[in-house]
């Protein structure tokens, strides 16, 4: 066997390896098993202590709950805001999202936002205040929800239908026009 081919049969072999590598790394996101946020499925509940404007939850004497439970809201469109106070695209889509909760209100449509905070990162009540937010917030602090719905990056909005199935998800900023999109859509 002369050099050359040598060489080719090392390279056709060092090829062969790389793309054997490659394909084991990919094996895993290729027979992942869809769970938590992905759309068609049912929404996970869950139950997550309620920080900030849960007045519009109240009850019938009018006394907000300390806790919201996902499932309480079926019959309702609901859209989740995954978020943390120092995540800066959360900063700027807040106010998009409380436009949106405020215009949707009344046609039965819930806003909840998600606060993602450890205890020693940011305080959502606070947070809501400062940015004059008026839709439910509950705290995530263990991040049971964000693993529920597979959320790893921030924001991550999950929009729900009246029936209890993930109809949208988006991450990133999500500009108002596909916000307003996707509502009329789980309406």
């Amino acid at each position: 066997m002369n050099n050359d081919a040598s060489a080719r049969s090392i390279l056709g072999a060092v090829g062969l390896i790389v793309a054997l590598l490659v394909g084991f790394a990919l094996l895993p996101r290729v027979v992942r098993r869809p769970t938590g946020a992905s759309v068609g499925r049912p929404a996970p509940d869950f139950t997550l202590a309620l920080v900030a404007n849960g007045s519009s939850l109240g009850d019938a004497a009018g006394e907000p709950p300390r806790n919201l439970e996902l499932s309480a809201l079926h019959g309702h469109p609901v859209l989740l805001d995954f978020w943390a106070t120092w995540c800066e695209p959360c900063r700027l889509q807040a106010p998009i999202i409380n436009q949106l909760a405020r215009r949707w209100r009344d046609r039965g449509v819930v806003v909840v936002g998600i606060d993602t905070d450890t205890a020693d990162q940011g305080d959502p009540k606070v947070f809501a205040q400062a940015h004059d937010l008026s839709y439910p917030i509950v705290h995530d602090s263990v991040g049971m929800a964000a693993r529920a719905y597979e959320v790893d990056e921030m924001p991550t909005l999950v929009l729900v239908s009246r029936l209890g199935k993930i109809v949208a998800v988006r991450t990133g900023l999500t500009d108002e026009a596909e916000l307003e999109r996707l509502v009329r859509q789980a309406l």
